[in-house]
């Protein structure tokens, strides 16, 4: 029986396309902070490619009195608010292998935790149609580390996980794309993601091309 041809590449953004972990790690402080706590690093980074509304009941734990809601739109405001101030930094090498996809003729979908407004709002950084798709957090029944999110994308683009290759940074992500049956390619940035179950780990994207992200695919379905 003959292997399934890569078709799609499944984006994880924060941590993964852009450096954005910074900015949601500032706003949580922030948050918490008004509220008369303490919120350290080590604490935000626990956070990193959970849904946000397990966040925001961690956050609750930690004294916000404020609801999941009002929590999940207040973060959210503020990590857009620095993206409105061209406070973006791309991870190395998402850029480039995003174009180099839709020139191998690879569709690209973007697929994150973040809520979908400001999910588009990345997307708006990068050459028109650079995504085929975009699914949000808010748009999938169960959040990473659960299957949901990858096997949506999969259905919407009318391919099978099979014919994927799930790119994430955070343990969450990662569990999420193996949970779908999907090629996942780790690559770790503010946590460790060892022992997860990724095909492959590559410490960063700089000088990846399509012909890496088919190498892996075939690796993963052969």
């Amino acid at each position: 029986m003959t292997a399934p041809s890569l078709s799609a590449v499944l984006w994880d953004m924060d941590g993964t396309i852009v450096d954005t972990e910074p900015l949601w790690m500032a706003a949580e402080t922030a948050l918490v902070g008004s509220f008369g706590g303490s919120w350290d690093h080590e604490q935000a980074l626990q956070l990193v490619g959970m849904g946000l509304d397990t966040s925001a009941r961690i956050l609750q734990d930690a004294g916000v009195r404020m609801s999941e809601d009002a929590i999940i739109d207040h973060l959210t405001d503020a990590v857009m608010e620095q993206l409105g101030q061209g406070h973006v930094v791309f991870r190395p090498g998402a850029r480039e292998l995003l174009a180099a996809n839709r020139a191998a003729g690879l569709r690209n979908a973007l697929v994150t935790m973040s809520h979908r407004r400001m999910a588009l709002v990345v997307a708006g950084l990068l050459p028109d149609g650079t995504f085929d798709l975009v699914v949000g957090g808010d748009e999938v029944p169960r959040p990473k580390p659960f299957p949901d999110p990858y096997l949506q994308a999969a259905e919407t683009l009318g391919i099978a996980p099979e014919q994927a290759v799930v790119i994430e940074d955070s343990p969450g992500g990662t569990r999420s794309g193996v949970a779908a049956g999907i090629a996942t390619i780790g690559v770790p940035h503010m946590v460790p993601l060892e022992g997860l179950g990724a095909t492959v780990l590559w410490p960063t994207l700089a000088d990846r091309t399509p012909d890496d992200l088919r190498d892996v695919h075939e690796r993963f379905t052969r």
